[in-house]
């Protein structure tokens, strides 16, 4: 019984469907495109800087459906299906 009572206690609880969905549908985002950004500044002690940051998910490289991703990434974080469609842009 103690076994089972533990296990139980490592489960994920399941999360309200809003927040899923604004989650999933980030993921489903990076699926489309890589993501990133570039940051060029100068400050009194250095001078000139420049930083650099570029994303890319695993759904992008096997080229995963957006929707798909949004789709399944609702139903492992609610245990249901996605209460709205995804805006992807």
């Amino acid at each position: 019984m103690l076994a089972v009572a533990g296990m139980t206690a490592c489960t994920a609880q399941p999360i309200s469907p809003e927040l899923a969905a604004d989650q999933c549908e980030a993921r489903a985002r990076a699926a489309q495109a890589p993501t990133g950004g570039v940051t060029f500044g100068v400050n009194n002690k250095t001078g000139a800087y420049t930083t650099a940051e570029i994303g890319v998910t695993g759904d992008f490289l096997t080229g995963a459906d957006p929707e798909a991703v949004y789709d399944r990434c609702v139903l492992e974080k609610t245990g249901t299906t996605a209460i709205r469609r995804p805006v992807l842009r």
